[in-house]
């Protein structure tokens, strides 16, 4: 068997496909992803919940945010899916396995759906695909997925697949909008030896 590091730099973005949904890489060349990768990131609700460390304002530093997370994939530090409709191929989100550390085979997952695709169990249905992926494929025995405390939706949807809740971590990212503040997160965990979700 190779060693789960060559493994993941030979297939740095692999497509992903099932239930209703086809996960496949960002492309920071086509303007499409561009273009849904700024919607995601600017949307009111993903800012309410995140602050990312360099702000995505516009096209040109939206194509350099994706470039900059297809450079950590060949690291294999990061796996960036775009979450897609399996039929259409629309853009309903994103998911990522990042952090990705091979030596104790751990992983924090995190993921976004545009508005017009919330309600419809995209969440629900690309975190048990791309967990799935990352507990078998990839060869990770832990992912953890931390939300901040209030996040109600992501809490009943870490839940729903398979992810219990865990613990809360102290002033472990940052308010909404600033980075000289900080806010707790609720710590949810799942590791490969758990029974698998049924969707």
């Amino acid at each position: 068997m190779a060693h789960i590091r060559e493994r993941s730099l030979q297939h740095p973005f692999p497509e992903l496909n099932g239930h209703g949904l086809r996960l496949r890489p960002w492309d920071a060349d086509a303007d499409s992803d561009v273009t849904d990768w700024l919607r995601g990131v600017s949307d009111p609700e993903f800012q309410r919940w995140n602050t990312p460390l360099r702000p995505v304002a516009d096209v040109t530093s939206a194509r350099d945010s994706l470039r900059s997370r297809a450079e950590s994939a060949a690291d294999g530090v990061i796996a960036s899916f775009r979450v897609t409709d399996a039929v259409s191929g629309t853009t309903l989100g994103h998911i990522g396995v990042n952090d990705i550390d091979h030596v104790i085979r751990v992983a924090r997952v995190g993921y976004w759906i545009l508005p017009e695709a919330r309600g419809r169990g995209v969440a629900t249905r690309a975190l048990v695909l791309a967990a799935h992926w990352a507990l078998t494929d990839l060869g990770l025995h832990r992912l953890e997925l931390g939300h901040a405390l209030g996040h109600d939706v992501s809490c009943r949807i870490a839940e729903r697949c398979g992810f219990p809740a865990e613990g809360t971590l102290r002033g472990a990212m940052f308010e909404a909008g600033r980075q000289d503040a900080f806010r707790d997160v609720h710590l949810h965990g799942r590791v490969a030896t758990d029974p698998e979700v049924q969707l």
